[in-house]
């Protein structure tokens, strides 16, 4: 079954006083998925690129908590971009979605919660074999 939606923006609430900002999630409330693993990316380079790969069911809810980058979603019928440039505001990348990130402002931080442990088999890495394992799904 492949995969039309395209992309899910997440907007997390924002408490501001007068000692700065929180930005919070729940579980159900804002992010659709049990986290299962969370990491970072940090340390960009201006223009970098990052991703170019799928999962075949892992989940990702992408954060942009410093910096700006474009963040590409294909689901093998439509191509879209969404710019990350706001800590409270992400994107839900779903399961069998080609992304990337790309056009990095310098030193880029992004937190990425993922709704399952690594497994180097659930990535597709290679364009052409993500749009097969996209027939197969069918």
């Amino acid at each position: 079954m492949k995969n039309t939606h395209l992309p899910q923006k997440i907007k997390l609430p924002i408490i501001r006083d007068e000692r700065g900002d929180l930005i919070f999630g729940e579980y159900k409330k804002h992010i659709p998925f049990s986290i299962k693993r969370i990491f970072y990316i940090l340390n960009t380079r201006k223009n970098g690129k990052r991703g170019f790969h799928a999962h075949k069911k892992t989940i990702l809810a992408l954060f942009c908590l410093s910096g700006s980058a474009i963040i590409k979603l294909d689901n093998g019928q439509k191509k879209t971009e969404v710019l990350l440039s706001k800590p409270n505001e992400g994107v839900i990348i779903l399961s069998k979605i080609w992304h990337s990130m790309e056009d990095f402002a310098p030193n880029t931080t992004f937190l990425v919660l993922a709704s399952e442990l690594f497994n180097k088999n659930d990535y597709l890495r290679d364009y052409n074999e993500f749009k097969k394992y996209l027939l197969s799904c069918n």
